[in-house]
Formats: structure tokens, sequence, C-alpha cells
């Protein structure tokens, strides 16, 4: 879908990225908070420990449990990013619960990390298709030309991956191609050449096909079995309240990014995507959006959100009874201060509409105290999976929590 155009969008997720990226503070030390659940029935422990930047979760058609690790970066080559230096390492990974234990099933993935180990750039999210057919999605966060100042090694960034049943992998399709040969929002320079940005995130993996995220292009995209690549849908970039800060770029002065951060089927069989929103992160301005195939590729803007009110969304679940469940990255009024939080909405089956349901639902916060969560997933067993301290080396982890 070469040369597609739809010229109302303003902002590319481009300088505002995703987690430690997009966070001026990213340097500093990761202070942890404890995390409380809120119904004093129920129970949280940790079920996964001792992992490098800790981002998507999913569970494997034998019922264990898979996170990829975004890695600690290594020793080079290396680039310059949002004014610092990360360096390449084959540092990613996936690691698997299963019957109690905890393993690296899958490494060498290609990284990016900043000095002090948070992953800019690596493994961020993982989708099955049956046993030894997981897809795993490799970020970016970068102008795809950007890749060829690595060398070789930097054409494993902005791809899909192919994870089979032994843990052996091999990379697929190019997404951050789709940006660079196509640019969908439009965005330029002061200077008016096109402005580049590729970060695939959020991945569903289905029978033919998949859906990605991009988060540095605002984008849903669809990526056929045969490696084609076309626009689902394209997620506007709105004016910032407060103000974007003085540390923006003078060509995102005036904008944030939607940054669309995950995808997830709902129950009638729509797809949901979630987002970020770059700087500031004002609370209430991050929103969900359901997209149907039968209507691609389509803007979306502010008001056709479908669900609205959240602030940081960085990953959703839905469960067997319908019920939403929303992970913000962090909570504060802006930026991305404050803990995260997972958030239950129980749709409002009175209403017609279902996107009605869940906005008028009744929305109920499961645990708090979240540090800089990443992803959400509702297991076999009915209890929920966060991958927690997900910007962090060496101490990442998985909660379980087990409500009534």
């Amino acid at each position: 879908m070469r040369g597609i155009r739809l010229r109302g969008a303003v902002g590319a997720a481009s300088a505002i990225t995703l987690l430690a990226c997009s966070d001026p503070q990213a340097t500093r030390p990761i202070i942890a908070t404890a995390s409380r659940t809120l119904d004093p029935q129920s129970v949280t422990v940790v079920v996964m420990s001792g992992l490098d930047n800790p981002r998507g979760l999913a569970f494997g058609p034998e019922g264990a449990l898979y996170v990829v690790e975004a890695g600690r970066g290594g020793t080079g080559p290396c680039i310059s990013l949002l004014g610092g230096t990360v360096c390449y390492g084959p540092t990613g990974a996936v690691s698997r619960l299963w019957q109690g234990v905890q393993e690296r099933i899958a490494t060498g993935m290609p990284s990016l990390a900043g000095p002090n180990g948070v992953a800019q750039a690596g493994p961020v999210d993982i989708s099955f298709l049956g046993r030894g057919n997981a897809f795993v999605t490799i970020g970016l966060q970068n102008d795809p030309t950007v890749r060829s100042q690595l060398g070789e090694v930097g054409a494993g960034f902005g791809r899909l991956v192919h994870l089979d049943a032994s843990g052996g992998w091999r990379f697929e399709t190019d997404v951050a191609a789709f940006e660079a040969a196509n640019n969908p929002d439009g965005r330029l320079k002061d200077d008016g050449t096109p402005f580049y940005d590729s970060n695939p995130y959020g991945l569903l993996a289905l029978p033919g096909r998949h859906l990605v995220t991009d988060a540095g292009g605002n984008d849903l995209l669809r990526v056929d079995a045969n490696g084609d690549i076309s626009l689902l849908a394209l997620f506007h970039s709105r004016g910032t309240t407060p103000p974007r800060p003085s540390f923006a770029p003078p060509q995102f002065d005036q904008f944030t990014d939607a940054v669309p951060s995950s995808v997830a089927v709902g129950p009638d069989g729509a797809y949901y995507v979630s987002e970020l929103t770059g700087v500031p992160f004002t609370d209430g301005r991050a929103n969900i959006y359901r997209v149907t195939e039968a209507e691609s590729p389509r803007l979306f803007l502010i008001g056709d959100a479908c669900v609205s009110g959240f602030k940081a969304i960085i990953d959703i679940a839905f469960d067997s009874d319908g019920n939403l469940y929303v992970l913000q990255h962090s909570t504060g009024a802006v930026q991305q201060g404050g803990p995260g939080k997972l958030i239950r909405v129980t749709p409002d089956r009175t209403q017609a509409d279902i996107c009605a349901q869940y906005q008028g639902g009744i929305r109920t916060p499961v645990i708090e105290g979240l540090t800089r969560p990443t992803s959400i997933a509702v297991g076999p067993d009915g209890a929920l999976y966060v991958t927690n301290k997900g910007v962090s080396v060496g101490v990442g982890e998985v909660l379980r929590v087990q409500t009534p």
C-alpha cells in the first residue's frame, strides 16, 4: 500500500518514544514502589524475576507463560538517540515459566541500551499461532535509515521475528521499511523533507496475518504471511495541555503523539488499540480505539475513541467475561511520574453499543503502586499476570494477581 497519505494527521511518535526514551528522567535511578492489590481478598505474588527490561507477555498453547526481555544492550556499535548514546548487544531474550521453572528459551536477539542498561530498543511483544509458531516484535524508536549506522546488526531492529518451540528464531518482515517507504502520517521536518519514525511494538498474531502497532509511525499495520504490509488505521496527534516542555525538539512544540501501544481482539471480534500518548503524558488523555478491517485504512481522531479518560496506556486485555483490563504505565498528572495501575472496566450491558458499554462501565482499580509496568495478560487459570519493573535491568518481574 505504497503512497498512502492521510493528510489530516500531524505527528508520529518520533522523538516521543515509549518507556525510557520518552521520559526525560529515565537516566535517574528507578525507585521501586510497593504494588498493592485493592481488594483485600486478592493475592499478588512474584512468579518470574531477574529479568532484563521485561516487556510483552503471552501464554503459549501448552499453558506456559512467556515474557520478552528487551535486553541490556552491549558494547556496540553505538548510535546517538535523543541526545544520548545507545549501544548494541545481542542481549534480547524470551523467557518462559513452565511448571514452576523459569528459563530463557531464546537469546541473542538485538538490543540497544544506554550506559544504565535501560533498553531503548529490542524485543517488545510476543504472540502465538499454535505451538512452535510464536512471533516477536523488535522495536526501533528511530528513523529506519539510522539502522545503517549500526552496520549489519542494524537490520535486526524494526522487524518481526519468528520463534519456534525449541527457542530457535529468525528475522522475518521488515516492518520499519513500510514507514520509510510510505510515511503514512505525512509528517515533515522543518525543511520540508519527510520525518520518518518507526517503532514496531504491540503484536497480535492471526491466521494468515499479523497486526502490529507502530508506536513511532502512529499507525496500525497488517502484515500478511507473504510479508506484504498494509495500513489499517492511523491515529491523530493532538495539541497538548499543558504545552509541551522545553526539552521537546522544535518540530514537536505544538503537538503530542498518539503512540499506539497495544492491540487486542475484543469480545465482538473487533480490534482494540490503546495509546500511550506522547509528552507530556497528560492524565485523562489516553484513549482506546475500536478498529475493523472492513473500514481500513482509516484516520482516527480523538473524537473517534471508543473508550477514553485514561493515562499512559501501555497494554490492554479482555477476559472471558468481556471485562477490559487497562494497564497504565504511570498515574501522575503529567509526564511519567507516579506508579503504574491496572484498572478493570466492567461493561454496562444495558447499553446497545459496545463502546458505550465500556465507556459507561464500572472502572475498578485492581492493583496500584506498580513500577513502570509494561504488559498485562489474562491466564488460562483466570489470574492476571503483569510485567513489573519493565524499565530496569536484572530486577524485572512478572506478578500474578488472583482476584476473587
